[in-house]
């Protein structure tokens, strides 16, 4: 019940804020707030920097997870409407066939590159010939680490993800009132995606006080990074941590009242565990990416939110970005302070993440066109 009054009332808010789109964050560099705005930038940006076959190289982690077909489809598309010849690759999670395929991109004549990376550490030797080349590199929801080769970043407000998820829990736990404890579990993400550790920062700054506190108790004890990511976000990888924690920690009874999962796929390995190997009172479970599946599952009970990050305004704004670049124009950017690489600090773009559940999806999914009601039967 309080879930339902607590998207109940803020279900307005959010879609205020998911039809505006990438919003700011820090400090800004001539930054737009409006997804449309942004839309109609890039193709005139783009149009007018790409005579002559203007080549931008899109280079995505793998194919297996819906987002990343979703990302790779939506960037093609919009580089295309801006007159660009596009070179879309997916690298099937592997570091070396992600190299290559960089490489190719750069031999072949790319003039900007967006990379989204399988690990954020290892594309060095692409990145270094990318900088000998002369091309520029907007790193893509990913941070690329540890290059001074990358100019721009462009993603969603990360740490604000968690953050989402984290406030979540405490509303429809009523944590600020509520005696407790509520026993809690961690899922997070891969430890080669930079991301991973800011999705898991911000979940966990908003609940360790109520750790500290006893109202959340962690039965396994798994709490720190370490400890309870999933590497490749792999759903199989989940599913097993988490029925190896059922069957260690729950299978005398004892319930789980709530499971931290940082994204879709791991989320979806533990609804598969509880499925298999759990008997108690359903526990509410996180996610982030409104993958189709999570969603149904969402409507059917068995997850309880998705954090929503809408790849076509991302799409959008790299487009625009691009097309700034190769026109000499400046760059929006709206954080100059947050995402060090090793090297110094990205100029960044971040975009609003907004949660959907089980009684906003319709305004957030399908009132805006991401999804059709067919989809989600």
């Amino acid at each position: 019940m309080k879930k339902r009054v607590l998207a109940a009332l803020l279900s307005t808010t959010m879609v205020a804020s998911l039809l505006a789109g990438c919003g700011s964050s820090g400090s800004s560099n001539t930054a737009s707030s409006d997804a449309g705005a942004a839309t109609e930038a890039s193709s005139d940006a783009g149009s007018s920097a790409s005579a002559g076959g203007t080549k931008v190289g899109v280079s995505m982690p793998t194919k297996d997870l819906q987002r990343w077909n979703q990302d790779g489809s939506n960037m093609e598309s919009e580089l295309k409407a801006a007159g660009y010849d596009v070179d879309l690759q997916f690298a099937s999670n592997d570091v070396a066939t992600q190299v290559s395929q960089i490489e190719n991109m750069i031999s072949s004549g790319a003039n900007v590159l967006v990379i989204a990376a399988i690990e954020g550490s290892s594309l060095g030797s692409a990145l270094d010939k990318a900088k000998e080349a002369g091309i520029p590199v907007i790193a893509y929801d990913r941070l690329l680490m540890n290059s001074d080769a990358v100019s721009y970043y462009a993603t969603f407000d990360n740490y604000k993800v968690g953050t989402v998820q984290g406030n979540y829990i405490v509303d429809a736990l009523d944590l600020k009132n509520a005696a407790g404890p509520f026993n809690l579990e961690i899922t997070a993400g891969d430890p080669g995606d930079n991301n991973a550790n800011y999705f898991y920062s911000g979940a966990m700054d908003v609940l360790q006080p109520y750790i500290d506190e006893g109202k959340l108790n962690v039965v396994s004890g798994q709490t720190k990074f370490d400890d309870v990511a999933t590497p490749t976000w792999a759903t199989e990888t989940a599913q097993s941590r988490a029925e190896n924690i059922l069957s260690s920690y729950y299978a005398d009874g004892t319930n789980v009242d709530v499971w931290l999962c940082s994204n879709d796929s791991t989320a979806l390995g533990v609804e598969n565990a509880l499925a298999a190997n759990y008997s108690g009172t359903y526990p509410i479970i996180t996610g982030q990416d409104c993958d189709i599946e999570n969603t149904k599952n969402m409507i059917a009970g068995k997850q309880s939110m998705s954090v929503f990050k809408d790849t076509r305004t991302l799409a959008s704004q790299v487009v625009k970005m691009t097309g700034q670049i190769l026109s000499g124009q400046t760059v929006d950017v709206n954080d100059t302070t947050t995402y060090d690489n090793g090297t110094g600090v990205i100029p960044s773009f971040l975009c609003e993440p907004v949660f959907a559940d089980a009684n906003n999806y319709k305004e957030i999914l399908i009132d805006s066109g991401y999804y059709t009601e067919d989809q989600l039967k």
